[in-house]
């Protein structure tokens, strides 16, 4: 079943592509990297949670089936090129643009994977690695601390909140553009307030008190 008109899957695709690639040409930017490491790490930024996605359904990956994906990509590095002297003084721009990449694509992959017929369950786990995928490789190439791993950083989790809501929503027959897109409002305003307010998760162990 077709939940999204596949005109619209790939407007939203794009859309996500391009905030995910202009966090990843912004952290190229403030690492000091040339163009062409811009492009590169905004093109792994914004395609490469969707690839693992399309690996793992085992269908064609759709930033390599449709080479309009690249569109997005190069925009994001020239608009950072001509615009990041601007942008630089704002220490969150990076996580705002990142934030709505995750609000996008927790929903349009948990979307992809019902589309190829995969249980909702898993499907929600592929919509979350579609969300996290990206910012883990940049953040992993730039040499950063990935904010999937950070304690004070709570990244995951809105993209879980997202993609559940998703699948519940198509369980329920319930899921329409207009509910993805409050899903996807949703998980981009839960990730903001939590880089707002600074909301942490537990550690890992349990701190025993001297």
């Amino acid at each position: 079943m077709q939940i999204f008109a596949a005109q619209t899957q790939l407007v939203l695709d794009l859309v996500g592509v391009f905030f995910f690639a202009v966090s990843g040409a912004l952290l190229a930017a403030r690492k000091g990297f040339d163009v062409v490491g811009s492009v590169l790490l905004a093109g792994m930024t914004g395609l490469g949670g969707g690839v693992i996605r399309d690996l793992i359904i085992g269908v064609p990956p759709a930033a390599f089936d449709r080479p309009i994906h690249i569109l997005p990509v190069a925009l994001a590095a020239a608009v950072v090129y001509l615009y990041f002297p601007h942008v630089s003084r704002f220490r969150r721009t990076l996580l705002l643009f990142d934030a709505a990449g995750l609000g996008l694509f927790c929903v349009t992959g948990t979307v992809r994977a019902l589309d190829a017929g995969v249980p909702t369950v898993s499907a929600a786990l592929l919509g979350v690695t579609t969300a996290v995928g990206g910012g883990l490789l940049r953040d992993v190439v730039a040499r950063e601390v990935p904010s999937l791993f950070r304690h004070d950083d709570i990244y995951a989790v809105p993209a879980m909140v997202g993609a559940a809501a998703t699948a519940l929503l198509w369980r329920l027959d319930a899921l329409s553009l207009w509910t993805g897109v409050a899903a996807s409002v949703a998980t981009f305003t839960l990730r903001a307030l939590a880089v707002r307010y600074g909301w942490r998760a537990p550690l890992a162990y349990r701190r025993l008190s001297p």
